[in-house]
């Protein structure tokens, strides 16, 4: 079982994001400052329509409230530090908190539209062996309004190009459920008609496999789409690449997974990592075959990125389409996830850890 963070990582000294309001926790504030209800609405047609970057621009709002809203809450959560961009149109960024850690965000382009990947801790605590996230350790959870800050941010951007953020990905640094209830504020502010207005079938959310909160995300009845970290068809491999394995076994996410779609009825993808002689064998492809022949789901196979702190390799490409050709001979539905950004700093937690090394040590 996952040990309750502390105050400080949950907690931080900072002032509040006026982004990590949902619109009833805003109009109680309002309520509570004798301000009517209905400016409520106003406030969030600024943030979510308009953009702006300052309340003094809210200039339908009586300079009195103006004046409150700029004590009581931060409208500048992050400060963009880097931004890389890839020859394939992937954008990554780096930004800076109000304390000064640091996080990932990134923009992919599709056929079908743009894809932002948000982060939602900074570092990450489950330690899997892969990820250059995990380096240093988690600091703290993000607010919800630093989450959706990422999202607000990559809009802006498009906005000079009058393109949309389309889908959102919560599988940058951390671990969401982790964050439980700052994920969860997230999702219903960028989800409300009055907010970011993105659909919920048009956002995913990973897990490394934390069983009580996929449970408890089984109960929440949201159509979020929903992916799980596999990376392995058995304990022993995955305790060797995710240690979360040996707090959570297979057997007890399997059960979990199994709930969730009985609950939902909703597929699950199970994102599974390729590492040369590690997990890539065709004798790995049967054991996951056997492992999720009578789920509802789908296999994202992913050719990993090299990362210099780690010592994992790639699998090579004719590998990566016989262990996919072995799953499509047994009935499961696979494909290869395409690579994006490889001219940059592409993956998780990798800018980060180029970056700002004080923080990942």
């Amino acid at each position: 079982m996952l040990k309750p963070l502390t105050e400080k990582q949950t907690k931080p000294n900072i002032k509040p994001s006026i982004f990590s309001l949902e619109l009833h926790e805003l109009e109680a504030w309002l309520t509570d400052i004798r301000e009517p209800k209905f400016r409520g609405k106003q406030i969030f047609e600024w943030l979510y329509k308009k953009r702006v970057s300052s309340f003094e621009e809210m200039t339908n709002l009586p300079l009195g409230l103006r004046e409150k809203l700029e004590k009581d809450f931060y409208i500048k959560p992050l400060k963009e530090v880097v931004r890389q961009e890839s020859s394939d149109g992937t954008i990554k960024f780096l930004f800076e908190l109000q304390d000064g850690y640091s996080i990932e965000t990134v923009l992919m382009r599709h056929e079908y539209g743009n894809s932002i990947c948000v982060t939602t801790q900074v570092g990450c605590r489950l330690g899997c062996t892969f990820c250059a996230s995990t380096l240093g350790g988690l600091k703290r959870n993000l607010l919800a309004g630093e989450i959706v800050a990422q999202v607000l941010q990559v809009q802006r951007a498009l906005d000079e190009t009058e393109e949309r953020v389309s889908s959102v990905v919560v599988m940058g640094i951390g671990e969401p459920f982790d964050n439980y209830e700052g994920l969860m504020s997230f999702l219903k502010i960028i989800n409300h008609d009055q907010g970011l207005n993105i659909g919920a079938r048009h956002i995913t959310i990973s897990t490394s496999g934390v069983v009580p909160y996929i449970y408890k995300f089984a109960d929440e009845g949201m159509q979020i789409n929903f992916a799980i970290s596999l990376h392995a068809p058995n304990t022993e491999t995955r305790s060797r690449l995710m240690p979360v394995n040996r707090m959570y076994p297979l057997n007890e996410l399997m059960d979990s997974i199994r709930y969730y779609i009985k609950k939902t009825g909703r597929r699950v993808t199970f994102e599974y990592g390729l590492f040369g002689k590690v997990n890539d064998s065709i004798e790995h492809a049967n054991e996951l075959a056997d492992l999720i022949k009578d789920i509802k789901c789908h296999v994202n196979l992913i050719p990993v990125n090299y990362v210099p702190e780690r010592d994992y390799v790639r699998t090579p490409k004719t590998q990566i389409f016989k262990f996919l050709e072995t799953l499509t001979s047994r009935g499961i539905n696979a494909t290869i996830r395409r690579e994006q950004g490889h001219d940059i700093d592409a993956a998780c937690g990798q800018l980060r850890a180029k970056e700002r090394k004080e923080e990942t040590r």
